[in-house]
């Protein structure tokens, strides 16, 4: 079993592992007060919501399996090698734990408060249908042959394809420039670019969330350096992915309510809650017709 040749190394793959979990962790509060302040959650796309409670549950079973199962462990090093080090670390577990619970939490303000005329669109419903049923028959494919680094492969696996998915705009749309196609490529992006604001969606929950997906691949290369292999990387592939994804989308939300809608050039704050009630979407509209 593989085992740490640097102290220094050590604790600062410790660390910023503990710090990636508190950005994480913390960024998803300014959202929910957000939320809890204004009673209303209308600028939050809920979409974005649903599929992050499947992304975060899938990657909650593959942590919690990788770090705590002997068996996985085993089968993974007998795959990648017997001298490799888990992929994952206690602060990966405790993150998964608290993103489930505060996603979840999230969805029941979207219960109780102002949706307005929003609502979690058709798509999202069988995406993540669709995914569980997935993954439903994965695990019967893996009981046979007790395949189980494979079985929580495919919830790393899935995590990473809402990762992706969250990211793709689920309408048409014509770009006239590159600034105009990078702002269409999130769910939450195409809300903010649509209604030319960012009012309703938490810019700090954004730069928590940039300084932990960039501590989080920092762990990872702790880990490498150390050990002098590159395994850790594609090894827990979603965790890769996840930083790098969340460091780039990060980067944009950054730029829309900076430098694309700040708020300056949409109001005051006191606007905050006109601006914040009116209907976002067309599609939205349109769809609470069909249903009349």
């Amino acid at each position: 079993m593989a085992s740490w040749n640097s102290i220094p190394l050590e604790v600062l793959y410790t660390s910023l592992g503990w710090i990636a979990f508190f950005s994480w962790s913390i960024s998803f509060y300014p959202q929910v007060i957000l939320n809890f302040r204004r009673k209303s959650v209308v600028g939050l796309n809920f979409d974005f919501v649903v599929l992050n409670l499947t992304k975060h549950s899938s990657y909650l079973i593959y942590n919690a399996s990788m770090f705590f199962s002997s068996v996985v462990q085993k089968q993974y090093r007998e795959k990648y090698g017997l001298n490799e080090m888990i992929p994952v670390a206690a602060n990966d577990v405790a993150f998964s734990i608290h993103a489930v619970l505060l996603t979840a939490f999230t969805l029941l303000q979207i219960a109780i408060y102002d949706r307005g005329s929003q609502k979690v669109s058709r798509t999202s419903v069988g995406i993540v249908s669709v995914s569980w049923l997935t993954v439903a028959v994965c695990v019967f494919i893996a009981l046979p042959s007790h395949s189980w680094l494979w079985l929580i492969s495919c919830f790393n696996t899935l995590q990473v394809v809402m990762t992706v998915i969250k990211y793709i705009p689920q309408c048409e749309f014509n770009c006239t420039s590159w600034i105009d196609f990078l702002t269409l490529s999130n769910l939450q992006a195409i809300m903010n670019f649509q209604r030319k604001s960012t009012i309703g969606f938490s810019i700090g929950n954004i730069l928590l969330d940039l300084l932990g997906g960039v501590t989080n691949y920092g762990q990872m290369a702790m880990q490498s350096i150390d050990q002098n292999s590159w395994v850790n990387f594609y090894g827990n592939i979603g965790k890769t992915l996840l930083s790098l994804v969340s460091i780039f989308f990060d980067i944009l939300f950054i730029l829309q309510h900076y430098v694309l809608y700040p708020d300056w050039k949409i109001g005051t704050s006191r606007d905050v809650d006109v601006i914040g009630k009116k209907p976002l979407l067309e599609t939205s509209e349109h769809e609470n017709k069909e249903d009349v």
